[in-house]
Parts: structure tokens; sequence; C-alpha cells
């Protein structure tokens, strides 16, 4: 009992000891702006999200969004290309300091990083090679269980989980980056491929001879920016970040919306980027 009344007298003092100011202190936040570098992991390929252009730069919607970030913080900018497969890990072993990479939320993610408020709503959908068996389907419920297609996906990605739980008959084939499995479909390797309607709209509309989008969603994702766990003062400046570019004026003229049109319906970046 007197060791039970110790820990009690003790716990208040110690959470007396930890004010604010350290919290804030050791918050990642802080460590940004004493820096002066907003460090972001992404991994470049995904249109129009983030892109490598013909000159070797890398560009896109999330790219703009995380320079008006730093902008904000008064910070510069430092892009780290990254596989997808190692880029949380890599996130919290503090090799950048957020993810801005078309990242789904997902529970799982959850659990191993803190998500941002969602930025971007999309889904899964198909794009099928036109001189396949896939050709002439017009839904994603005509592939049925996926007996007998090939479908081509990006290995870990959302895609690749509803694919294979939609379709648990078909033969997959895995690619690293999704340029590769849009290329497969694309040289008629695979029938078709399960991936984000933005990226499958865009490809299909630049390979018209060779493929075609079937747009209608099966899944409905949240995209979000993530971060280190454990630091709640970043995670509440991201998310006023987030609804301050959504916010600062007229429907249909944010900053928000100016750069979706910029990236998803203008796109006056198509020459800029390798086929």
């Amino acid at each position: 009992m007197k060791k039970l009344l110790l820990v009690l007298a003790v716990v208040p003092m110690l959470l007396m000891a930890i004010s604010p100011e350290d919290i804030a202190r050791n918050s990642y936040l802080e460590q940004i702006l004493k820096r002066g570098e907003l460090r972001v992991g992404l991994n470049a390929g995904y249109a129009p999200f983030e892109m490598v252009a013909k000159d070797g730069s890398i560009i896109g919607f999330d790219i703009d969004i995380v320079k008006l970030m730093a902008k904000e913080m008064g910070v510069k900018l430092k892009i780290v290309n990254t596989d997808w497969d190692g880029i949380i890990p890599a996130l919290n072993t503090g090799k950048f300091d957020i993810i801005a990479s078309g990242m789904t939320i997902t529970l799982k993610r959850a659990l191993a990083v803190n998500f941002s408020d969602p930025y971007f709503k999309t889904g899964q959908a198909i794009m099928v090679n036109l001189k396949r068996k896939a050709a002439h389907i017009k839904s994603y419920k005509d592939l049925g269980d996926g007996s007998g297609y090939v479908i081509a996906v990006q290995t870990g990605t959302t895609g690749d989980f509803a694919a294979t739980k939609m379709f648990p008959k078909a033969k997959f084939k895995r690619y690293e980056k999704e340029v590769e499995a849009a290329m497969a479909v694309t040289q008629g390797k695979a029938d078709l491929m399960v991936f984000d309607q933005p990226f499958l709209a865009i490809w299909a509309g630049r390979h018209k001879k060779q493929v075609r989008a079937i747009l209608e969603p099966f899944t409905y994702e949240y995209f979000g920016f993530a971060i280190r766990k454990g630091d709640v003062d970043f995670l509440r400046w991201i998310n006023e970040f987030i609804f301050q570019i959504k916010h600062d004026g007229p429907p249909g003229q944010t900053t928000y919306d100016k750069l979706f049109k910029k990236w998803f319906i203008d796109m006056p970046w198509l020459e800029k980027v390798k086929d």
C-alpha cells in the first residue's frame, strides 16, 4: 500500500515537470524550424501527384502543396525520392519529416504513422489493353473473380490489396513502380491494371491506341500526409494548413482549387514529363 501511495505521489510531480514549453521544444515541427529545411519523402512516378520531368526535376500536385508548406514555415524544401515499399520505415528512421506521396489513409498504416486530415479523395479503377481479353468489358463487375485475366499492380499499394481481394482467381504481375505496371498493360504484357482513378485517366488519355480506362470506382480512398507518431504540434499545424488552402477564397478560387485545376483539368504539365 505504501508503494502504491508513493507512485501516486510521484506521477503528478513528473507530469508537472514536463511543461508545454518542453513538449514544444521537442516537437518535429520545432526541429524543422531550427534546421531551416522541410524534408519530404515521396515516390516519384505517380501522375499527377509526383512525377519526374524531362529536365530531371520532380513536379506534381503534391510538390506544389509541400512547396507552399515550406513557404508558410519560412524554410527551404528538400525532396527525398524513395522506393514505395520502404517509405514508411524511412520516415520513422528520420530520413525525412513527412510523406507527401498520394498515400491512402488506412488503419494498418495508421499503426505505424500519424495521418493528417484527408486532402484528396479518389478510388480504385481499371485500365484495359485494347487487344487482350479484357478489351471489351464495360465494368469491373464483368471481371467476375478475375479468373483467366492477368492483372498488373504496383506492389504494396491499395490497388494491389483491393485487386487481390476483389479478383482472387486472377494472375497478378507486381511491379515496383506504377509506371512499370501501366507500361505492362500498354505493351500487352497484362490484360488490365488496377490503380487510382487520376493516374489511369491521364495514362489512358496519353495512350489511346493501346489502352482504355474504365473509371467506375470499386473502392473509395482518402489521401493524407504522414508523419512520425507522437508529435501533436506538427500534426495540428499540417491540418490547419490543409484547412487554410481549402478555405482562403470563394468556391473555385481557393489555393487548393487553383492547384487542382492546374494538375487535373488544364494539365499544362503534360509536355514537361516523360511518357
